[in-house]
């Protein structure tokens, strides 16, 4: 298992939709160890493939949860069904989220209380689940990877303007990483 370095906002992986996996083989298995791997040096909740600059939709996640899932696993080619968001505006003390590919930026984000998700592990074998309040905004998050886009791609016009403000005073090119366990941690863990 490798730590790979996380690409930051404006590489163009991260911006653009992911293929769909058509192989389960070792390479794939691989991978996914890697990503679980990165994850964690990283302290995340979750990692898109994306964010390690791999085209593919998949993300792993641990996170633990009241749903009955494993705290720990690994969604490829997933679907996504969610509850409805609501409109108010988002509080910014308990819906702020941050991204390892945006590092040390947090924005509050509104999301669904509530998802469906089902898809593969990295065998083939089928995973499908509900998961309620934060764990349903982990896997709304890691998705939205999957489809090209950031958090803070969905955040309101007032966070929108703020977080653009913020990541264009980093400078971060189309090349920019970061690589957990060796870079300062940006979240300070």
């Amino acid at each position: 298992m490798t730590v790979r370095p996380i690409v930051i906002s404006g590489n163009p992986v991260l911006h653009r939709p992911a293929a769909r996996v058509t192989t389960f083989d070792d390479a794939l298995r691989e991978l996914v160890a890697d990503m679980h791997e990165t994850m964690d040096a990283s302290h995340g909740v979750g990692l898109a493939a994306p964010q390690i600059g791999v085209g593919l939709r998949i993300f792993t996640y641990i996170f633990e949860n009241e749903d009955g899932v494993p705290p720990r696993g690994t969604l490829v080619n997933p679907v996504l069904s969610t509850g409805r968001i609501s409109e108010t505006a988002p509080d910014p003390d308990d819906e702020a989220e941050g991204c390892l590919s945006v590092p040390g930026q947090s924005w509050p984000l509104k999301r669904a209380d509530w998802v469906r998700i089902a898809g593969q592990d990295e065998n083939g074998d089928l995973v499908a689940f509900e998961a309620n309040g934060w764990f349903a905004r982990v896997m709304q998050h890691e998705y939205d990877h999957l489809d090209g886009k950031l958090y803070v791609d969905r955040l309101n016009r007032k966070w929108s303007k703020k977080a653009r403000k913020a990541i264009s005073a980093e400078q971060w090119g189309t090349d920019s990483t970061w690589l957990p366990g060796v870079d300062e941690d940006p979240f300070g863990h």
